[in-house]
């Protein structure tokens, strides 16, 4: 990875000598499994005289031809740059290269679907990965238009950036696909798509009256599953909702939507070609926190049609100004335009949850982050990017009115479309509509790391009228920004049985302190929730009155977001190591069943399997994750039949269960001798159940290869890597250790699922063996491997179910002996975090 590294210094002294114009790129797919033939013609501008460099990563460059000179490819080309010198004041570069299909998720991935032995592929150029398609200046600051024409199989689909075009015969069985320029895009946005896909097509009409054609595309063998009238119900909802709110049609010609396999993200926001995880797809039940995100993701790669697309950061510290908005303005969307309402509930749930836990990293880092290469950026796809971000934003627009905000985005695409732009172009606008001086916000919230803690403090006198109120603020230690907050005060009482709100108020809260007079005088609630409506970016605690209330009626809380944020409140002081792990679980076992919210209740569980597996002090994690699993049970057995919680309470089972009686009830529904009414088990929920038994030492590898007999699919494929890394004894972790680090020609997911049964370990002790080969092999794997693929065998290998202070030591001695590279450091870094706070909670749990 590190030749293949670009620095901020190295772009943005290219973009003082180049002014791209335009490229036209021909490519043959029909050369055979591993490379693909690929020849650009690049036109650009520069300072007459000046050297740089382009970007190819190639397995072999037949020709370079600047300016009509043939250039020598083995004194020019190092299989990642091509050096270019003497450039005149307008050029012309021709490259003829071989290029290489992934298997990783990265540049052109190639995927052979096992159903039908069919070849698909799809292009992930997000962050530098179009130079593994074509020669390319890579960096999001030289756009330009992009002509494609591609030679391909005759049975194939073919979709780019710009509408398919007829194709014409090559001869052979093959056709040529010759594609319309693009409008000036980002390289990283580009993209192509080939092979027998299966579509579905429509259109809706644009604000501006244009015809937009619509697209839904999925591999033959998933065809049958593909719901494409609601992909198109939710696209054109979304359509009407950002172009009236944008106030600014639609900038792309056509709309195509492509579900692809292997993918590593869940969506790639191509201009007018947008790629999805085919795990949307959905061939069996799936909760219906998975179903709104799936909308939510579809609008989220919408939005960046016009935020992102249309106008594009500068360089990647910016990356923020991309995500969080469109993160922001999908759940806005979803919330407002979608039968989903309750977004902004699942947002808290979700989003915001993630955005804590990572502002809470020792890798934390400012909203607009410094970036300083590749590397840098490749490891900020995270939760500050997306959800602090977009909590931030969420903050911003109660501060200056959502009206105003938008008013200023609406000016914002129509001063830069097709441009580049920094924070900076953004702020001006918004200051213009909201009248409001952004400076200090800013500097305040996007150029300082770090979450504050916002908590009550009351006095009441014998009445219980209250005589003071303020809001505490605090910081921490390494990041004592105090912040401005825009938020609401709850006041909540009992009403048969309920918890309802009977009175709010909204305020700036500045400073350490902040007075609230306007509460002083009315009578103590039973309930106190700061941060009602979860307009701030703020961790909060609840006053001890208002925590003991919450604790007896969390479930009776009326509202679906204030039951979030006070689910978030709790587990917030449990990461914390102020309120005991032991508490938590009881909470949530307690109180989860009424629970209406899908993803409040997928959020939730999955925190309760740490707390029990991770957080309860050493000698009673077996017992709590024991009791955790049969309380589970029960609740599934007395859940709704066919409900969203007896479906989630059935899977969170089954990622407990370990005694003998608890896999004994897992086999008996995975074979149909136990069932709940409702409850199907369908091929994936079978699988879960699989794992289970053979995570339990159940089941073992004649199971696992009956199943993907019998799902012999790509899913299949994934499951079953699961499966056979969750074998509890030290020769199953052992063969799912040799497997991903022993040989690099699996594929992403398979990396990736094999990480995920590899850290599942009923006896943790059996991961221990694993530390000293771990470290043994971090700088290799990162030298040698792709970013995805190193990233998970960084963070998916890594023993952390064993959570002790022997795991800390080793991963600290690590950390003091390798100084470089960064990126590296930063993943290993979060490991490490992980095990400290699971420590610290421990030793909260320990005095329970």
């Amino acid at each position: 990875m590190p030749g293949e590294n670009l620095t901020r210094i190295e772009a943005q002294e290219r973009a003082s000598l180049v002014r791209t114009r335009s490229y036209d790129v021909v490519l043959d797919l029909t050369t055979g499994p591993e490379t693909f033939r690929s020849t650009t013609t690049a036109r650009f501008d520069a300072t007459a005289g000046a050297s740089t460099f382009i970007d190819a990563i190639t397995r072999t460059v037949h020709s370079v031809t600047l300016n009509g000179v043939e250039l020598d490819p083995a004194q020019v080309s190092d299989g990642v740059r091509i050096r270019l010198d003497g450039l005149q004041e307008q050029n012309e570069l021709v490259v003829v290269s071989d290029a290489i299909y992934t298997n990783t998720g990265e540049g052109l991935h190639r995927f052979v679907d096992p159903v039908d032995g069919e070849v698909y592929l799809y292009t992930q150029f997000e962050v530098p990965d179009s130079r593994r398609m074509f020669a390319v200046f890579e960096q999001p600051d030289l756009k330009a238009e992009f002509t494609f024409t591609v030679t391909a199989p005759a049975h194939w689909a073919v979709v780019s950036n710009s509408p398919t075009p007829e194709p014409v015969d090559a001869g052979e069985g093959k056709k040529t696909w010759s594609f319309a320029p693009t409008t000036v895009i980002s390289s990283y946005i580009t993209a192509l798509i080939a092979g027998p896909y299966a579509s579905v097509h429509s259109e809706l009409t644009s604000r501006d009256g244009r015809t937009i054609p619509l697209g839904v595309y999925a591999r033959k063998s998933l065809a049958e599953y593909l719901d494409a009238d609601y992909v198109f119900e939710k696209t054109r909802e979304g359509f009407a909702f950002y172009e009236e709110r944008f106030d600014y049609a639609y900038p792309f010609e056509k709309y195509d939507q492509l579900f692809v396999p292997e993918f590593n993200a869940g969506a790639m926001e191509n201009a007018g070609a947008v790629t999805f995880t085919e795990t949307y797809v959905f061939r069996s039940k799936v909760t219906d926190a998975i179903k709104e995100r799936r909308v939510v993701t579809i609008l989220h790669e919408l939005a960046h049609m016009w935020f992102g697309d249309l106008v594009t950061m500068k360089w990647w510290n910016d990356l923020w100004l991309n995500e969080s908005f469109a993160e922001y303005a999908s759940t806005l969307a979803t919330a407002e335009a979608t039968e989903w309402t309750e977004a902004w509930t699942t947002f808290a749930a979700m989003e915001k949850s993630w955005a804590y836990r990572q502002d809470q990293l020792p890798s934390t880092h400012p909203i607009v982050a410094t970036i300083n290469d590749l590397e840098d950026v490749q490891v900020n796809f995270d939760g500050i990017t997306y959800a602090k971000g977009a909590s931030v934003l969420k903050q911003l627009v109660a501060w200056v009115g959502q009206d105003d905000f938008l008013a200023g985005v609406a000016q914002y695409f129509k001063k830069h479309a097709h441009s580049n732009t920094e924070l900076k172009d953004l702020l001006v606008e918004l200051e213009a509509t909201s009248g409001r001086d952004l400076t200090d916000w800013a500097g305040k919230w996007l150029e300082t790391a770090g979450v504050n803690t916002l908590r009550p403090e009351l006095e009441v006198d014998a009445d219980g009228t209250i005589t003071s109120f303020a809001v505490l603020q605090s910081a921490p230690a390494d990041y004592p920004t105090i912040r401005p907050h825009r938020l609401a005060i709850g006041f909540y009482e009992l009403v048969d049985g309920r918890l309802v709100r009977d009175h709010r108020v909204e305020l700036d809260v500045d400073g350490e302190r902040t007075e609230v007079a306007e509460l002083v005088g009315r009578r103590r609630p039973a309930l106190v929730l700061i941060n009602d409506d979860d307009l701030a970016y703020a961790k909060i605690r609840l006053d001890e009155e208002s925590l003991r209330v919450a604790i007896d009626h969390l479930s009776s809380i009326e509202s679906p977001l204030a039951r979030s944020l006070v689910w978030g409140a709790v587990w917030d002081a449990t990461r914390d190591a102020e309120t005991a792990a032991s508490d938590y679980v009881k909470l949530v076992l307690g109180n989860i069943a009424p629970e209406t919210e899908s993803t409040t209740i997928r959020t939730t569980l999955n925190q309760l399997v740490l707390a029990a597996t991770a957080y309860v002090a050493p000698e009673r994690q077996k017992e709590t994750a024991e009791h955790a699993a049969d309380a589970l049970w029960e609740l599934a057995q007395q859940a709704e039949a066919g409900s969203d919680a007896q479906f989630q309470f059935v899977k969170f089972f089954a990622a407990l269960a370990s005694t003998p009686e608890q896999l004994a009830t897992i086999a008996a529904l995975r074979d149909g001798s136990t069932t709940l009414p409702g409850l199907t088990v369908d091929t994936d929920l079978g699988w879960e159940l699989l794992i289970a038994l053979v995570a339990g030492g159940a089941a073992g590898e004649d199971e696992v290869a009956a199943a993907l007999a019998a799902d012999n699919t790509a899913n299949g494929a994934q499951f079953a890597a699961q499966a056979r890394a969750s074998m509890p004894t030290l020769a199953g972790k052992q063969a799912a250790w040799d497997s991903v680090f022993g040989s690099d020609d699996l594929p992403n997911t398979i990396v990736r699922f094999t990480g995920m049964g590899f850290q599942r370990a009923a006896d943790k002790q059996v991961l221990a063996a694993f530390v000293e080969p771990y470290f043994a092999a971090l700088q290799e794997v990162w030298a040698s491997r792709t970013y995805k693929i190193a990233e998970y065998l960084v963070a998916g290998m890594y023993p952390a179910p064993l959570a002790n202070a022997e795991l800390r030591d080793a991963t600290r001695a690590w950390l003091d002996a390798n100084p470089e590279p960064a990126a590296l450091r930063r993943l290993v870094i979060e490991n490490l975090a992980g095990v400290e706070r699971a420590l610290a909670a421990q030793a909260r749990d320990a005095q329970a």
